[in-house]
């Protein structure tokens, strides 16, 4: 519903829109859903996406732990700006100055989007004919410029003493990641009983597949527990890794060094199925090149697979202790199902449990040494947090906008530039001018970290500028940030590019759409 809301919405266009969401069918989704749907307005462009509030809102609030008088308050309030909205026939529904558009809810189908934006939604019955097509289509969002002849390729690699050959489409990321996903119940325990379920019938997920499981919440882990789905989901390989963004924001971590050895020799399409909000290429992982968004029980699924190459309604998942194929049909949980289970389990003592303490911390936490004062005492050596030029250069009077003249060119990209173009939040590559920043300041590789886990540090934000390792630059032949510095004729790093051009006072501009 939400990828297919996605779709919509960005075929309409709806940059710099409020989006409400109205109607008959809004009774029928619990706040979870809502949430789900509002936090992906980035993703289909929004200022914003909200729900009018009613009694759902009020029980949700009931539910986490509020206070009684609080929610009571909330509700009078609402109710006497007539903003509290009523499924009973008696409310006429608002006048809207902008344009209505229509979703029916029955039409919807289970659905993934990718392999490369969250807007390219693909149905769940199409997905191995959509990434076939994406195989041989010429590269671009839907497509990886393979010949026929390529397709078939495959590579061995050894993990683990075993030996296994690598196909296009193969799995090597499976991720119940990120906040958009793993804050709503129905579809966190959905995963749940599908890998009990998956278990008990003898199923296992290949074992060079990383998997993760990072919710949004301690409370996840608490209505797991209860539940009894924790550890069908550790015995899969969906651990408990932390908690916040992860994969989502390319903290993955490493692939092992075999798997990561094959895709770079073979140059294999490697597959990376999570349940986060967005898949832009080099964001999940450097060496995953098909990148698809799926609610959390069919990263699960995936992880049966082992391929997103893999048609679901033919190919069994595996064989069961009596050697009897075992289809995905056969052991997803029904909605009702997992809402008996949601019901049960969910109680507002676990929220008032986990959130008592929230501004506490973990001992770690507590246990850090802060300085005293109300001004932040910058360490210039710091790799993580650094005093950025902007505020010794800020004046109270506003400096007259300068004309750009005699520019060149720094970059020529296509459609579809995202921030994750323009300032990456994974893993900082070797060699590129973060690394070499990082390396000059004494820390090692391993401890590169992210873009995202450094993004405080100007320093490094500055050098990995439009540092996505696939991005395609018009003037460059190379897949990556390079560029042509024009004077000289060299190919160099953006950064240096750049750096280059402002050191000779020269303008620059970017094309970008």
């Amino acid at each position: 519903m939400v990828l297919t809301i996605v779709e919509q919405l960005r075929k309409r266009g709806v940059v710099g829109k409020f989006v409400e969401f109205y109607g008959p069918g809004v009774k029928n989704l619990t706040l979870a859903d809502r949430a789900t749907i509002a936090n992906m307005a980035p993703e289909y462009g929004a200022t914003m996406g909200y729900f009018p509030i009613d009694s759902n809102t009020i029980d949700y609030l009931r539910l986490t732990g509020r206070d009684e008088s609080h929610v009571q308050l909330i509700e009078k309030y609402l109710r006497q700006q007539d903003m509290f909205v009523k499924y009973d026939g008696s409310q006429e529904d608002p006048t809207y100055s902008g344009e209505i558009m229509n979703l029916d809810l029955g039409s919807v189908q289970g659905s993934l989007a990718g392999p490369k934006r969250p807007h390219d939604r693909v149905d769940f019955t199409n997905m191995k004919a959509d990434f076939n097509t994406c195989m041989t289509n010429k590269v671009g969002f839907k497509g990886f410029g393979l010949t026929e002849e390529d397709t078939k390729r495959t590579t061995p690699f050894t993990y683990e003493g075993k030996d296994y050959e690598f196909s296009h489409g193969d799995v090597v990321i499976a991720a119940i990641t990120s906040c958009t996903n793993t804050s709503n119940p129905d579809v966190m325990l959905a995963a749940g009983l599908l890998a009990k379920n998956a278990v008990e019938k003898g199923l296992t997920t290949p074992p060079y597949i990383k998997k993760s499981l990072s919710p949004g919440s301690h409370v996840v882990s608490e209505y797991f527990r209860i539940a009894g789905v924790s550890e069908y989901l550790d015995k899969l390989g969906f651990t408990t890794a932390g908690y916040g963004c992860m994969t989502c924001i390319g903290n993955s971590g490493d692939i092992p060094d075999g798997v990561q050895n094959a895709i770079i020799d073979g140059d294999m399409v490697a597959g990376a199925v999570l349940s986060g909000n967005r898949n832009f290429e080099g964001r999940v992982h450097p060496h995953t090149r098909a990148n698809y968004l799926a609610s959390p029980p069919l990263v699960v699924a995936y992880a049966l697979a082992g391929s997103v190459d893999f048609d679901f309604e033919t190919t069994p998942l595996g064989q069961d202790q009596q050697g009897k194929d075992v289809f995905l049909r056969e052991i997803w949980p029904s909605r009702e199902q997992v809402s008996t289970v949601t019901n049960s389990v969910i109680k507002p003592e676990m929220f008032e449990t986990t959130y008592k303490n929230i501004l506490q911390g973990s001992e770690m936490w507590q246990n850090l040494e802060a300085p005293e004062g109300k001004i932040y005492d910058w360490e210039e050596d710091s790799t993580y947090i650094h005093n950025p030029p902007f505020f010794q250069s800020t004046e109270a009077e506003l400096k007259p906008i300068k004309n750009i003249t005699g520019a060149h060119c720094l970059l020529n990209l296509g459609d579809s530039i995202t921030t994750d173009h323009i300032s990456p939040a994974g893993k900082i590559a070797k060699n590129s001018p973060a690394a070499r920043y990082l390396a000059e300041k004494g820390i090692k590789e391993k401890d590169f970290n992210s873009y995202g886990s450094r993004r405080g540090n100007d320093e490094i934000m500055a050098r990995g500028t439009f540092a996505n390792v696939r991005l395609i630059n018009k003037m460059v032949d190379q897949v990556g940030p390079t560029t042509k510095h024009i004077p000289s004729g060299e190919e160099l790093a953006v950064f240096d590019a750049a750096k280059r051009y402002m050191d000779e006072g020269i303008d620059t501009i970017v094309l970008a759409g």
